[in-house]
């Protein structure tokens, strides 16, 4: 009979002799080991720093902000997937049952163990665990910030160089396009990271839908754009704070969709498909309210055993998983011509 190694969280391995008739630990640690392995999260946690972020060639200034967006994202690659393979384990044993210990009926119960393992993982105390979780977004939304400021301040130094003879312009135009290299790869981490960030996302939302029913459909509500018009000419910036790279204008009387980021700024796009961050202050129209939570990763309202707190905390975590994306698609967007000229 053919004999198959099985892997699983917390086991060497166990040997299985007959996949028709398994017997239930085998379809247990099996059923864990097959959702450990479709988790998103498995590869990056298994790699190294070095070959997601590449090596250092002593050359990037920026590269210090290159390991703290690495650092931080790291974690949302972690923790999760050991609450996953725990819970399929629960669930292969509900499906195994039920099913009539057949090997369909305990896969599709690990699916469900999946779900599970996410809320016996984390939903122990939801309460904290959300407000820890709201915290790693900021710290993770803040070094991606940061990063992306010194990207563009690269390339705002190049031009300058050049324009004052410092540099040529071939010499100019290959530093340019070391620079975009890099942010390129910078842009593909904060991808990485950020489906990562909307995965655990799901299961938290799945989680809190347990302690607080209904949770994971507000969550999924995001404030709709409201068209307003720009007051005044207005620079638009590459993130929601005032010392943020330039990455274009929108003339005065412009109509524009605006949605509300948080603090005294809002996501703006124009007619044109143009995306960047306006002060509100030069809106003329109301974007709405920050949705609930995104200024701050502060604990919501109530007790922390209650209902009420835990879906306003998922609110505001899905605010910051929302906020975080749409940062990545504003970068990405203005990347792709940040660093085309030195002129």
């Amino acid at each position: 009979m053919k004999r198959v190694i099985v892997y699983a969280a917390g086991v060497t391995m166990i040997n299985v002799s007959d996949l028709r008739r398994p017997s239930l630990a085998a379809v247990l640690l099996l059923t864990a080991a097959t959702l450990a392995g479709c988790t998103p999260a498995t590869q990056q946690y298994f790699s190294t720093q070095e070959s997601r972020i590449g090596p250092d060639d002593g050359t990037d200034s920026c590269r210090p902000r290159v390991v703290g967006l690495d650092n931080t994202g790291q974690f949302f690659g972690r923790d999760i997937l050991k609450g996953a393979a725990i819970g399929s384990v629960a669930g292969g044993v509900l499906g195994y049952v039920l099913g009539g210990h057949d090997w369909q009926g305990a896969l599709i119960g690990a699916g469900a163990g999946a779900a599970a393992g996410g809320l016996s993982a984390y939903a122990v105390d939801m309460h904290q665990h959300l407000l820890a979780e709201n915290q790693h977004i900021a710290d993770t939304q803040q070094a991606f910030n940061a990063l992306m400021d010194c990207r563009f301040e690269q390339a705002r130094a190049i031009r300058a160089d050049y324009r004052t003879h410092v540099i040529d312009r071939q010499t100019a135009l290959a530093r340019m396009a070391k620079v975009k290299a890099w942010a390129q790869r910078d842009l593909a981490l904060a991808r990485e990271i950020d489906t990562n960030i909307r995965d655990r996302g799901a299961r938290f939302d799945l989680a809190a839908d347990k302690v607080a029913p209904g949770t994971s459909t507000a969550a999924a509500q995001a404030p709709a754009p409201r068209q307003v018009t720009v007051r005044r000419t207005a620079d638009l910036k590459l993130n929601p704070q005032a010392g943020a790279p330039d990455i274009g204008q929108v003339p005065a009387g412009q109509p524009v969709s605006a949605t509300p980021a948080g603090g005294d700024y809002a996501l703006v796009e124009t007619g044109s498909g143009q995306r960047g961050y306006v002060e509100t202050a030069a809106l003329k129209g109301s974007v709405g309210p920050p949705p609930s939570g995104l200024a701050t990763p502060a604990a919501a309202a109530g007790g922390a055993d209650t209902p009420a707190a835990v879906r306003s905390l998922a609110g505001s975590n899905a605010a910051r998983r929302d906020a975080f994306e749409q940062s990545v698609a504003v970068a990405e967007a203005a990347a792709s011509s940040g660093f085309e000229s030195v002129d």
